[in-house]
């Protein structure tokens, strides 16, 4: 049985993963809430393995080892996401990762994933890692979009499109929700579209 490989990405509404230096937002943009904290958690109460590219993972490591105990960057989901282990696609990081259980992959990145898919015995998860994850939806390797939305617009200092670069493709809605009655998670299965 294949495993599943889940894109899991935070947005502005318009679209925006990030901000400048001009962006005074903070974390999750300002607007997480209890509820949006405690379902991020759960979603890490199962065995997955997550896969990261190394630009993603460069980040994390340096967010991490930047941060106290008491930082929005250190909640709990993203302690419990740390234990999982993890494989990050790259041809230029070599081990040892500061990160509890992982590898490094090297080789094309299809490839990797495609075997990662077929060998795992446990969800496949990637959280951001736009770069990589524009490449395994060309692929069709992604089996969910999971997009978080906050209630934001960052026209002026939005600096990274989470889903600019990437392939036409419709858009199955599986799963939806509304969290601290502001946030949108949004999930959906991916099929590339065909021009008729």
């Amino acid at each position: 049985m294949t495993a599943t490989y889940t894109l899991d990405v935070f947005a502005s509404l318009d679209g925006y993963g990030s901000y400048g230096p001009d962006g005074d937002w903070g974390g999750y943009w300002g607007k997480q809430g209890p509820e949006l904290l405690d379902h991020r958690l759960a979603s890490f109460a199962t065995p997955q393995r997550m896969v990261f590219g190394a630009t993603t993972y460069r980040a994390f490591a340096s967010m991490l080892a930047e941060s106290t105990e008491e930082s929005e960057v250190r909640d709990p989901w993203v302690d419990r996401m740390r234990a999982m282990p993890l494989t990050v696609v790259s041809s230029t990081l070599q081990g040892p990762l500061d990160w509890p259980d992982a590898t490094v992959a090297s080789g094309d990145a299809v490839e990797v994933v495609t075997r990662l898919k077929r060998e795992s015995d446990v969800p496949l998860r990637s959280h951001g890692s736009l770069t990589l994850n524009r490449v395994l939806m060309a692929a069709g390797l992604v089996d969910r979009l999971q997009i978080t939305i906050f209630p934001v617009i960052t026209g002026r200092t939005g600096t990274e499109p989470v889903l600019g670069g990437m392939d036409d493709f419709d858009l199955e809605l599986l799963e939806h929700r509304t969290l601290d009655g502001h946030t949108q998670e949004l999930v959906y299965r991916p099929t590339r579209h065909v021009t008729r």
